[in-house]
């Protein structure tokens, strides 16, 4: 099979036809290494490719098959992993200087779990600095770009894994999504993203932004693909003491499912109107009509709370970002400067720790403290959190009446690289709507659902459900999935410029 018919096969097919004897992991590897020599120089979507060692378990996969070996629908697939999960044959550096060259000498949860499963890694993709960022400018190795427009931004913090899929330098990846950073990227870039129930997929080995709201997830061109992927990597893992001790929701029965009928769809209210692109909100609603004609019932829902979730957001993720980032001391590994006898420990870590990170960690680890600090603490990070009971308390009601939510993923379509770089504000408005679900802990997705007419750039749709419901994302995501593909005539992503 030709290297461009293998990167054009979603990984179910691809794991398929490896199984089949029709291809190989090491075929399948080789052409995906050739497609990141081809486009990376374009795109920066890798912080580190590790060539000799994908070709290595990819030749490992072939022969654990060819031994009889029971292995998972996946294996053999190549994939890439956000430079935040660790992995004890590469450099893990959640794109920061303070940990340049750092390697870890063991693997998260998610990445042993998928090496497992014969899972081929590719390398390690760029992000936002310690996943603070909705754009992958603030690398300390360099902007990412989007394959549909390299003049604009991919999304973020996961933007390395966003623009990786949909630049088909590789078939899936994985993110993490603490405010949106899996949704946000993968709707600007037209792909699939899902954010797990909080405690359904591991954290451990995860660099730590802000533990009560980081979760793992997947990237994929397709549902299938994403909930395969999910289900890989997820379920109970006693190392991560905010692991759920429960079984995985039946993601791929959902998403092969793709039937709406009789599902109750709750529009949010309070995700609309000002501040959205005319072009999102347009394909949003054309997404709502779909649902309707799919056999879903559609109500509005009001969340009066959601309008107060970015504010509370960046109160927690922040405070919570201040107390884990303090291990970075200069004192026990990654970066070290000004030692040279004369200056205390303390001057050393001002120092290394000035060099180490960049003006958006420096800017959160600083509002984090300031909330945390005595006299502030009850008026913002109490308050914080007493919204975020609020939040959970509207998602509660809501799914009382309803079993899916649904808004735009996001406000905008993909802005220009630049644009909102001196603007920490608007920036942060890109995950307006993903927010609130993180903060509760629900599940949610978004799947591509058309372009803006203004710019001929990807909308997402997002699909939020209660904690341990993830399978009604999948089952939402894939009926709208199969009924635009048909009206497309394909899947949106072969549209882009980077198709093959």
């Amino acid at each position: 099979m030709a290297s461009d018919d293998l990167i054009r096969l979603s990984a179910a097919e691809l794991g398929a036809a490896i199984a089949a004897g029709e291809t190989s992991s090491v075929d399948a590897t080789r052409a995906y290494l050739d497609r990141i020599d081809a486009v990376e120089p374009d795109i920066n979507a890798f912080l580190h490719v590790g060539r000799d060692s994908a070709l290595e378990q990819a030749r490992t996969a072939d022969r654990r098959r060819a031994d009889g070996e029971d292995l998972g629908p996946l294996a053999g697939v190549p994939i890439a992993h956000k430079d935040v999960f660790c992995t004890k044959d590469m450099p893990t550096t959640a794109a920061s200087k303070i940990l340049e060259g750092w390697q870890p000498p063991y693997d998260a949860t998610v990445t042993a779990r998928l090496r497992d499963a014969g899972l081929v890694i590719l390398g390690k993709t760029n992000m936002d600095e310690f996943a603070m960022g909705s754009s992958t400018e603030n690398s300390a190795y360099g902007a990412t770009r989007n394959p549909w427009d390299t003049a604009r931004v991919p999304g973020g913090s996961s933007g390395g894994s966003s623009a990786a899929v949909a630049a088909f330098e590789a078939p899936l990846a994985t993110g993490t999504d603490t405010g949106g950073s899996i949704r946000q990227p993968a709707a600007v870039t037209g792909l699939v993203g899902a954010k797990p129930t909080y405690g359904g997929s591991s954290r451990y080995g995860v660099i730590a932004f802000a533990s009560s709201l980081d979760t793992p997830g997947p990237f994929a061109r397709t549902v299938l693909d994403a909930a395969l992927l999910h289900e890989a990597f997820s379920g109970h893992d006693p190392r991560d003491s905010t692991s759920v001790d429960a079984p995985v929701p039946g993601v791929v029965e959902a998403a092969r499912r793709a039937d709406v009928q009789g599902l109750r769809v709750g529009v949010v209210k309070e995700f609309g109107g000002e501040g959205y692109q005319p072009g999102v909100t347009q394909r949003f609603q054309e997404s709502v009509e779909l649902l309707e004609s799919l056999g879903a019932k559609v109500v509005e829902v009001s969340c009066p709370s959601f309008t107060s979730a970015l504010a509370a957001y960046y109160l927690i993720a922040p405070s919570e970002a201040s107390s884990n980032l303090a291990r970075f001391d200069a004192m026990r590994y990654g970066l070290r400067v000004g030692d040279d006898g004369t200056r205390s420990a303390e001057e050393v870590m001002s120092l290394t720790r000035a060099k180490g990170f960049g003006p958006e960690v420096k800017r959160r680890i600083i509002l984090g403290t300031y909330a945390l600090s005595s006299g502030y603490y009850d008026a913002y990070y109490g308050s914080a959190q007493q919204v975020r009971t609020l939040i959970k308390r509207d998602f509660d009601a809501a799914f009382e009446h309803v079993d899916v939510l649904v808004s735009p993923t996001t406000p905008t379509t993909a802005f220009p690289i630049g644009e909102r770089a001196d603007d920490p504000m608007a920036m942060y408005l890109a995950d307006l709507c993903t927010i609130p679900t993180n903060l509760a802990g629900n599940a949610a997705l978004s799947v591509p659902c058309g372009l803006a007419p203004e710019d001929g750039l990807p909308v997402g749709l997002q699909i939020m459900a209660p904690a341990l419901a993830d399978d009604r994302t999948y089952r939402a995501g894939a009926a709208v999935e199969a009924a635009l593909a048909e009206r497309w005539g394909g899947p949106l992503l072969g549209t882009s410029a980077y198709a093959v």
